[in-house]
């Protein structure tokens, strides 16, 4: 058996905790230490948002939560603050809302050609820290190029959407799992965590995780209840 864990993430990239997620994931892959592989899947938090939502951050939370403008800007004043602790600069001023099919289908096109983690990567700090429009078909060829990939190949794909089977797929297998918020993250294929947990939540699923991979039944059956019971993570693990 490799060595390697491997973590198949659902996120959106209109989503802010999936990139706050992002970077407390990283920090628990790096105090875990050992090999992780990293695959991101295709989640639509508001598939029927318009590519060109004319208005604020908070007037679309407002309308799509039921929620009035001011307690819709209050959650986002809040969400950015959190992000900020981690080290992002979420500028909700500059912030386009879109819809993300398109972005998702660029990401599907990135990993065949071994780019789709600085593709995640640049989507999310276009959207949230730059203000750059992530539904548009000539800014998401500029961004994509910016991390390697050919621009008129991404516009052939975004005007034929060939990588829209594929994350049409990534939905179906989130809706088998039972997956009905992000970021979202399971492990080994055999463990979910939800949410965007603390970095040390993270470090123990994956230690687990190896230490899982070399136990017998009664103790595999014997640690889940202990992280089932284990409050101060908060991450839901499941066999």
């Amino acid at each position: 058996m490799s060595d390697t864990v491997k973590v198949d993430v659902w996120s959106d990239i209109a989503c802010p905790w999936c990139y706050i997620g992002k970077r407390k994931f990283e920090a628990g892959v790096t105090a875990f230490g050992g090999p992780v592989e990293v695959e991101y899947h295709s989640f639509e938090l508001s598939p029927d948002t318009p590519v060109d939502f004319e208005g604020t951050e908070a007037e679309f939370l407002s309308q799509h939560k039921g929620l009035p403008v001011q307690q819709a800007q209050q959650m986002i004043d809040q969400v950015a603050g959190i992000a900020a602790s981690v080290g992002l600069d979420y500028d909700y001023d500059a912030l386009r809302h879109t819809n993300t099919v398109k972005a998702h289908q660029v990401i599907h096109l990135a990993k065949q050609h071994g780019k789709q983690l600085p593709m995640v990567e640049r989507l999310f700090t276009a959207y949230f820290e730059r203000g750059e429009h992530v539904g548009q078909d000539e800014s998401l060829a500029d961004l994509a190029a910016e991390v390697g990939l050919d621009r008129d190949e991404v516009l052939a794909t975004l005007r034929d959407d060939t990588q829209l089977a594929a994350v049409r797929a990534d939905q179906a297998q989130a809706q088998a799992y039972g997956i009905n918020g992000v970021p979202f993250f399971v492990i080994d294929g055999k463990y979910g965590v939800s949410g965007a947990q603390d970095p040390a939540a993270f470090e123990q699923v994956l230690r687990q995780v190896v230490a899982l991979r070399e136990s017998t039944p009664a103790e595999v059956a014997e640690a889940a209840q202990r992280a089932e019971d284990d409050a101060a993570a908060d991450a839901e693990v499941t066999r």
